[in-house]
């Protein structure tokens, strides 16, 4: 098993899939490991649609994306994770008011990231898709109005890995020490 830093230093934003198909298996491990993330006052407002099927990936590709962002590579990818949210009373409506803090999206944040290092784990890409029509989406999926499309998490068997990642940011950049 792999170390969550060895994990995060592999995961890249995978846009070229090969078609062969993943394994139920492996994506309901993947869902597992989403779904064991932590949640403000345990709400887990996650919910997730799981879309292998061809006809509704390239819609969701099509349909599913805002205008003019020209994501059609999305049908390609074997398996589109659809993540969304079931908003709560506490911790969407009072909490915000509180403390400013939309901790469901907080919670959906951290669950779709356990998604993508466990497929990382298993030697697949993935890449979150933020940019997305939430109320056709809904529909796509057949999602209650209660429950709001967040975004999608592609994955699938990379095409080819990444020969130049983007560089991050130092740790002394981005970190402080108060001792």
């Amino acid at each position: 098993m792999k170390s969550v830093l060895d994990l995060a230093s592999q995961r890249f934003s995978c846009r070229s899939y090969k078609p062969n198909t993943v394994p139920p298996e492996m994506i309901e491990k993947i869902v597992e490991a989403a779904r064991l993330a932590p949640s403000a006052c345990n709400r887990q407002p996650w919910r997730f649609t799981i879309v292998t099927d061809p006809e509704i990936r390239r819609q969701l590709a099509r349909e599913g994306i805002l205008p003019g962002l020209g994501m059609t590579w999305l049908a390609d990818a074997p398996v589109i994770l659809v993540l969304g949210l079931k908003k709560s009373l506490v911790t969407h409506k009072v909490a915000p008011l509180i403390s400013g803090v939309d901790y469901s999206m907080l919670d959906i944040g951290i669950a779709g990231e356990h998604a993508v290092l466990q497929a990382t784990e298993f030697g697949l890409g993935s890449c979150w898709i933020g940019w997305i029509n939430q109320k056709t989406t809904r529909q796509i999926v057949n999602w209650p109005p209660e429950i709001i499309p967040q975004a999608f998490i592609t994955i699938g068997w990379p095409n080819t890995l990444p020969e130049n990642r983007a560089p991050r940011l130092d740790i002394r950049e981005i970190s402080q020490w108060k001792r």
